[in-house]
């Protein structure tokens, strides 16, 4: 019994969780909107900020996988000589 009181604490907690992450970010869009409409530059801040987060991951996967293909090739240079 107190193992499912648990998960229904948690689901309910995890859902909680969830409403307030959503409402964030209709907070920061409507600012940026209401910024953009009285012409300043927050909104091109804020897109300038998201590509760069966005492109770190990929910048870092690319790194990765370069010397992976890098080890994999020398590998197969070694198996034939």
């Amino acid at each position: 019994m107190m193992i499912s009181l648990k998960k229904i604490i948690l689901l309910i907690f995890l859902l909680v969780i969830k409403v307030v992450v959503y409402s964030q970010c209709a907070m920061c869009k409507a600012v940026v909107e209401s910024d953009l409409a009285a012409g300043g530059t927050v909104g091109k801040g804020i897109n300038e900020g998201i590509l760069y987060l966005m492109a770190i991951p990929y910048i870092l996967m690319g790194t990765v996988g370069y010397f992976i293909y890098r080890h994999y090739k020398k590998n197969q240079l070694a198996e034939k000589a």
